[in-house]
């Protein structure tokens, strides 16, 4: 992930004063000055372009400039699918004939194992090829009539009852977003403040994540060229501190969401997933009935190592929804099949591309339509 600065700020920064507000646009530097992010900024999105601050809690009013729309919810989903939808059609092209195909155990067995390799699972995969051998066994059938059973068998599979965030009657709506690093959290962080911030709400941002600089920086890009205000603290600085500290900002200047980032850490280090249960009890303090969503973002080029990911942050965080991150890069987007079995979590949203506004609430039926789609 590489942003702009400005030659002026940098001089600035050097000079140890303040850097400039986010409302001014950075000048382009040559190339070979661009600044390298974390691993999660680079596989996670572009950053709009802007120039950081360090205080302790900014604003701005700069607003984003979306882009031109490339299409309704499932083209975007096609485009987002298409690395895993080409792999999985190849491998189920291959076992049709021009003629067509009789559907029988070895055409079973052989689906089975094709399905597996988008990293849907065992148990995902059986209950796709059950619903073929129930409707189509012992007949000679096309390769679309087999996509269209499993399109509709993946779609039954994926239906959940809403992906709304769940808003509170009064005050903000505190979320917390939780995820290991490297899985695009911040990134996603960004792009769903937009989200709800074009949507007419008023949003405030809050930069738990102080073990890592370019996490704090990363919001704060993201936080001046969306428009919204932002809470920081010093490095390393206690997450729950500026947990609470979100609240209390949202709270006073009436604001309708506080988005709160947490550091990314890995779900078998027990002592760190407590300090999640910490965050979650002093915003509480705040606020009796927060936090209102507990979103964890998985990477889902990770396949089904997102599984254990899952399985960590739900027990120590209470995890109210998934937001499935890169999902343009991923070559086994079958993996939000066990996701949604094994823990019965909505998939909330989806990320769909690097840009800003490349994110969007989860339809099962597009994502079950574009998986499959010729």
């Amino acid at each position: 992930m590489a942003f702009w600065r400005s030659k002026k700020n940098k001089e600035e920064v050097a000079a140890g004063q303040k850097s400039t507000t986010s409302s001014e646009v950075a000048e382009k530097r040559p190339e070979s000055e661009l600044e390298t992010d974390s691993t999660e900024s680079q596989a996670g999105g572009t950053l709009p372009q802007s120039q950081s601050e360090t205080s302790a809690s900014t604003s701005s009013t700069t607003s984003p400039e979306p882009k031109p729309s490339s299409g309704g919810l499932f083209s975007k989903m096609r485009g987002a699918l298409s690395k895993t939808r080409q792999a999985l059609s190849t491998d189920i092209r291959d076992l049709f004939k021009a003629e067509g195909t009789l559907v029988d155990d070895e055409f079973l067995k052989e689906l089975f194992s094709r399905l597996i390799r988008t990293d849907m699972g065992v148990a995902s995969a059986e209950a796709i090829r059950d619903e073929v051998a129930t409707r189509l066994r012992a007949r000679v059938v096309s390769l679309e009539e087999v996509l269209e059973t499993i399109t509709q068998q993946t779609q039954t599979m994926l239906a959940q009852e809403s992906t709304e965030i769940q808003y509170t009657d009064s005050g903000p709506t505190v979320i917390l977003v939780v995820g290991v690093n490297g899985s695009g959290k911040t990134t996603s962080i960004g792009k769903l403040a937009n989200h709800l911030h074009q949507s007419g709400r008023k949003v405030v941002l809050g930069a738990g994540d102080t073990f890592r600089a370019a996490a704090v920086e990363q919001l704060t890009v993201w936080a001046g060229r969306i428009g919204c205000e932002i809470v920081t603290g010093k490095p390393e600085a206690d997450p729950a501190s500026v947990a609470y500290q979100t609240v209390d900002k949202a709270v006073a200047i009436g604001a309708d969401i506080a988005i709160i980032d947490t550091a990314g850490r890995l779900q078998t280090q027990v002592n760190l997933m407590q300090q999640l249960e910490k965050i979650r009890r002093v915003v509480e303090k705040k606020i009796d009935t927060a936090p209102h969503e507990v979103l964890l973002v998985l990477d889902a080029t990770a396949g089904q190592n997102a599984i254990s990911q899952a399985q960590g942050f739900s027990d120590a965080a209470g995890c109210t929804g998934i937001v499935l991150a890169k999902l343009d890069g991923s070559a086994k987007g079958g993996v939000i099949l066990p996701i949604r079995e094994k823990f019965q979590l909505p998939v909330k949203f989806v990320g769909l591309g690097e840009g800003v506004d490349d994110i969007a609430a989860f339809n099962a039926a597009a994502f079950a339509k574009a998986l499959f789609a010729q």
